[in-house]
């Protein structure tokens, strides 16, 4: 699908490059709607339909945009640093009341002073902290235990590998990327070529450059095991229980509670 390029600054359409967003993601994550229906779904069970959230590594707020319209008394925070994905955010947003953006590097030390509040309901992130490696992810995990309010969560639905089964590992790749080659065939917008669309935008040009002064085409982080995000989370961050609750053959949601 293809993203007209906007005529004019104002002109630009956020409610399509959030869309195009989406559908870019779920070339590479058909079950993505799953995972943040399992999300939402423990977010009312362990905290209530009102939450305060903080949408952590948030992009164009495809979290937020789902929290609200299935939750709408709830709020949002979102933090990222990528300034292309946070103007598409700011702009599909723009009036709600409900909803805060703050630019904040996740590895700095102080990001956390950024924020508007001092503590969350809940903490919600998804495909992101993949671009962390272990060292900093705990750290960041410590920092994350210190928002979530006791009662609260924190849940991360990312890329989880478990190196123990090598040929399940193997032909469930193989499965996935035959998947997505007949999704490619039929139209659908890769990683690169959807950046080359936003790079085109009056308005999404200048902070796509500098998203690629940022980032570079794609940061070098790790995938550790849901064990390991599940150990990590109790001994860094103090949560009292984590575990899986949602997984596919790729990917795991892990759930630590307070």
């Amino acid at each position: 699908m293809e993203v007209p390029v906007a005529e004019t600054v104002t002109g630009t359409d956020w409610r399509a490059w959030q869309e195009s967003w989406d559908r870019q993601q779920e070339w590479y994550m058909p079950d993505r709607e799953e995972r943040f229906r399992v999300m939402l779904d423990m977010v009312e069970a362990l905290v209530g339909p009102e939450p305060r959230v903080l949408d952590l590594a948030c992009g164009t707020g495809s979290i937020t945009d789902r929290l609200l319209k299935r939750f709408p008394r709830a709020t949002s925070t979102g933090v990222d640093l990528d300034p292309a994905l946070l103007a598409i955010a700011e702009g599909y947003f723009d009036g709600d009341e409900r909803v805060t953006f703050v630019t904040a590097d996740l590895k700095d030390p102080q990001w956390t002073d950024a924020l508007p509040y001092e503590s969350y309901d809940a903490v919600l992130t998804a495909t992101a902290l993949h671009w962390l490696h272990s060292e900093p992810l705990t750290t960041l995990y410590g920092q994350v235990g210190g928002l979530v309010r006791p009662g609260g969560v924190f849940m991360n639905a990312d890329h989880m590998k478990d190196e123990r089964t090598p040929r399940i590992n193997e032909a469930e790749r193989a499965h996935r990327h035959m998947q997505m080659d007949r999704a490619k065939a039929a139209g659908a917008l890769d990683w690169a070529e959807w950046w080359e669309l936003a790079a085109k935008d009056p308005v999404l040009a200048a902070p796509t450059a500098k998203r690629f002064e940022i980032y570079g085409e794609h940061a070098d982080g790790e995938t550790p095991s849901v064990e390991w995000h599940a150990r990590t989370l109790r001994e860094a961050g103090g949560f009292g229980e984590a575990r899986a609750v949602w997984a596919s053959p790729s990917d795991s949601l892990v759930l630590g509670l307070k």
